[in-house]
């Protein structure tokens, strides 16, 4: 009884909003604080005309009033538009902190990503963000009293309202459609940072999508794959060691002439560096199972790339022994067919730590594996390299050759030379563990034919342009995040018995390739031939004696 006359008393005090007052003020305080970056970019874009600037600001506002009318329906009210503020303050922080956009692709990244990598996101700024956008208003929307019309008023009103909003936002758009059509023609990019609309679209077609998954049948590609003769005769089994690199950008690599020493041990390898590789897309969920498919950039999508089978498949068919060796976020779905090893997670308290586990891991299971090969055989290795933002996780301490290095994953809280010399030093790391793995397979050469080829899935921003991080959409992505280290190296067995001239392809490494060579050129690499390979793809088709003159020998 007490605590029925309690609740009584402060009923008293909650303050009592219109439901039409309680949606307007959702969208003003929508369109005014969880925006920045679009109103950013929207008057750098319409900065010569300040009239559609102007006007623009109030057709957003008839747009978000009528996403948030439509909803003052009683019990709903309050959810949604609680839903409304939690998305628009996520995609705010990311927008606005990292330059980026919440996409389909992100929304996926999102839903896949594993529990280290929200741990790493999971910043002091992160929550005082949230406390300060969040919380605070859904508190006060929580603690309000909402009063309803009675519904036959209340749908007049919503009525009214939404057509009138909506004849705002169509007549703007009418009077000032020379300006926002070439704006929205040329800068696609300000749509996607309008919040909550482009998330709420992205995470519809996410949701869409993956129902849509459920039933896909995989297509099989490369049929009639075989093992072809080798060129030189030899029986030794051939195995070739291939390493997706993860966030790895080729402008910070010496290798490809960075100022800084971050490849020296490479470059004692006698690699053959291709320094003019762009990537299949801006984040690991395109990237990766699209340079392994025959699809191309130009024909990939998420769907497409489901429904058919990838090189592994291909090579698996002929013959080829497979194993894919895991220690980031997933295959994204190319090892489903394959043997595959998890490394993530591993409880090796000397390279593991909270669920993250650094690349130096590798080496003792690519011992085992090596040690149980029988047959031509590919061990892909999915690192975790460069993920960021947490870049000074990435390497041990004997690898911190560039400092002050940012020691947080809130990079607003680090200079950009700071940042990165946290991502350099992770570059230094990984061209040791890479340079290990050629000593392994050297150490072979008695007993094995040996080939290895390093490629990164994407690049990274680091300030540049005020990007951070990746997943930038790819027609406005910068070369930060699009052109991406390629390496190889091969013993001579290796060279010999698919007819591959070495000095040829160290003269050809200039030659522009993406991620759209790797399909036909795994199965060069392997001697494998199926009426899915294509010549014309296949990076050392034109240095194989079997298939064409040298050019330069």
């Amino acid at each position: 009884m007490a605590a029925a006359t309690l609740r009584a008393q402060l009923n008293r005090f909650r303050p009592q909003l219109g439901d039409l007052v309680t949606s307007i003020v959702v969208a003003v305080y929508l369109l005014l604080f969880l925006n920045a970056t679009f109103w950013s970019k929207a008057g750098l874009y319409l900065k010569n005309d300040p009239s559609a600037y102007a006007a623009l600001w109030v057709a957003i506002f008839a747009l978000f009033a009528i996403g948030t009318v439509a909803v003052s329906i009683k019990y709903i009210i309050k959810p949604v538009l609680i839903l409304y503020i939690a998305v628009a303050t996520a995609a705010a922080w990311f927008t606005d902190t990292y330059g980026v956009f919440v996409d389909t692709d992100m929304v996926r990244n999102a839903f896949e990503t594993t529990k280290a990598e929200t741990q790493d996101l999971l910043t002091p700024g992160l929550i005082k963000h949230f406390a300060l956008y969040f919380f605070l208003p859904t508190a006060f929307l929580t603690w309000i009293r909402i009063v309803h019309q009675p519904f036959g008023r209340k749908i007049r009103q919503n009525v009214i309202t939404i057509f009138v909003c909506l004849i705002v936002f169509v007549s703007l758009g009418a009077a000032f459609y020379k300006p926002y059509s070439a704006v929205v023609r040329t800068k696609r990019d300000l749509i996607k940072t309008l919040n909550p609309i482009t998330p709420l679209v992205s995470t519809t077609k996410y949701i869409l999508g993956a129902s849509q998954e459920i039933i896909i049948s995989v297509k099989p590609v490369g049929g009639d794959a075989k093992i072809d003769a080798r060129a030189d005769g030899s029986t030794k089994p051939r195995v070739a060691i291939i390493v997706v690199g993860e966030t790895a950008r080729a402008a910070n690599f010496s290798l490809d002439s960075y100022a800084r020493e971050t490849n020296p041990e490479l470059a004692r390898q006698d690699v053959i560096y291709f320094s003019n590789v762009s990537s299949c897309g801006t984040a690991t969920d395109v990237s990766l199972p699209c340079m392994f498919s025959n699809l191309k950039r130009s024909g990939y999508d998420h769907k497409t790339g489901l429904e058919n089978e990838n090189v592994l498949d291909v090579l698996v068919r002929a013959g080829v022994d497979v194993t894919w060796m895991e220690n980031n976020t997933g295959s994204k779905g190319v090892a489903d067919r394959v043997r595959n090893v998890i490394i993530t997670g591993s409880s090796d308290s000397r390279f593991c730590k909270d669920g993250d586990c650094k690349d130096e891991i590798f080496l003792e299971k690519i011992d085992e594996w090596l040690n149980g090969i029988t047959k031509d055989s590919v061990l892909v290795l999915h690192q975790l390299g460069n993920h960021g933002p947490a870049y000074y996780e990435r390497y041990p301490d004997a690898f911190r050759k560039f400092i002050p290095d940012c020691r947080t994953t809130e990079l607003s809280r680090c200079k950009d030379a700071e940042i990165v010399n946290a991502y350099d030093n992770a570059i230094l790391y990984t061209d040791f563990i890479l340079s290990k793995i050629v000593e392994r397979l050297k150490a072979r050469t008695v007993t094995l034919s040996t080939g290895f080829l390093y490629v990164s899935d994407h690049g990274e921003s680091l300030g540049e342009n005020n990007l951070y991080l990746h997943g930038t959409p790819y027609f406005m992505a910068p070369d930060e995040q699009t052109r991406v280290p390629l390496i190889a190296w091969f013993d001579r067995q290796f060279a010999s018995s698919m007819g591959l001239n070495l000095d040829c392809l160290k003269k050809s490494a200039t030659m522009p390739l993406s991620h759209d060579n790797l399909f036909s050129s795994l199965l060069g690499m392997m001697n494998v031939t199926t009426k899915a390979y294509e010549r014309d793809l296949d990076m050392y088709a034109a240095c194989r004696r079997a298939l064409a003159a040298l050019p330069g020998s």
